[in-house]
């Protein structure tokens, strides 16, 4: 959140510097911070579903609103089940392309990143998704649309889990070819792993993901935190005020001692005060060490959230609301 409540400084007569603005905003640890936007992704259960009954895009006006408060990055999610309706290398559906194109123009014209995000769970068309080969070619055919544009991030895929962990890897792999395959040579790629991509269960189940290789070095691991007891932000319940900082320890080791960086692509806690303190701790410890945390993200904005529980939609979204000022110190 930006409130720039900048204290007027006192004149002070034959002195050499006046007092410092007591109330100055402290810069950001983070590269990036913003939330997800979600709606695209909406009716899994009715593919590809009727636009504006089964599923929509993102405010433009409300991503504006949230870029002035501060946000500089927005993860766009999306259906590949809409994106490319008759097969993983099939052609694009035009107009589910062309909204998907809009709303990332609305976030870049703000001169923030968007996350080009398939919201997918490593599946597609309720299976597996097996077939590197298709994955990459779906990736290259994607980065290509977007190859052009340097404030585009590419997000593999949300949430791999309950998958074999040497698929996960080359699936990861395999976007990243494609992506490179593109001429999409200037854009960050964020990877997720299996296991809902948790920070706290990284180090245990994706330590293998290290391998993973980019030519151009851009490789950005994304990861998901929740505070609530167990980890799948169901619940506006924190387990304690200290529970994110623990929950990101073990991975903040993990990049410093394999010499890489991530960002927190989800979190969220419920409006009170537990999750408050929880998040605090969390956000500054990584700042603390923001040489492998290159930010956050929130889940979620976006215009059907009505009253969910961590929505940051403007105007009236629960965390707009309430949790805006927790989060103020970490914007841009």
């Amino acid at each position: 959140m930006r409130f720039d409540h900048i204290a007027l400084l006192a004149a002070v007569a034959g002195s050499a510097a006046a007092a410092p603005a007591k109330n100055a905003k402290r810069a950001s640890p983070f590269q990036w911070f913003g939330t997800s936007e979600s709606g695209a992704e909406f009716g899994e259960d009715n593919l590809p579903g009727v636009y504006g009954k089964d599923y929509y895009f993102p405010d433009a006006s409300t991503i504006q609103t949230l870029a002035g408060k501060g946000m500089n990055i927005f993860r766009v999610a999306f259906r590949m089940e809409r994106l490319v309706p008759n097969s993983m290398t099939g052609g694009f559906d035009d107009a589910y392309l062309s909204n998907l194109t809009a709303t990332v123009r609305a976030i870049t014209d703000a001169g923030s990143h968007a996350v080009l995000d398939p919201h997918n769970y490593g599946r597609y068309n309720g299976e597996i998704m097996s077939s590197t080969s298709d994955f990459q070619t779906f990736w290259k055919n994607v980065a290509g649309e977007f190859a052009s544009n340097e404030l585009v991030i590419f997000d593999t895929n949300n949430e791999y889990h309950d998958m074999d962990q040497d698929l996960v890897l080359k699936l990861n792999q395999a976007a990243i070819d494609g992506i490179r395959d593109a001429g999409a040579t200037s854009q960050y790629i964020f990877v997720e792993g299996n296991s809902w991509t948790g920070a706290w269960t990284w180090v245990d189940v994706n330590d293998n993901m290290k391998a993973l290789t980019d030519p151009q070095d851009k490789i950005v691991y994304e990861m998901h935190q929740y505070l609530d007891s167990d980890g799948s932000g169901k619940s506006e319940t924190c387990v304690s005020t200290t529970i994110g900082k623990e929950r990101v320890t073990a991975a903040t080791q993990w990049l410093k001692d394999n010499n890489k960086v991530g960002v927190i692509g989800e979190f969220a806690g419920g409006v009170n005060d537990n999750c408050k303190a929880a998040i605090t701790g969390m956000l500054d410890y990584m700042g603390d060490n923001s040489d492998v945390w290159r930010g956050a993200l929130w889940w979620a904005a976006g215009p059907w959230w009505a009253d969910y529980i961590f929505s940051i939609e403007p105007p009236t979204g629960v965390a707009y609301t309430g949790m805006l000022s927790t989060l103020e110190p970490y914007l841009q």
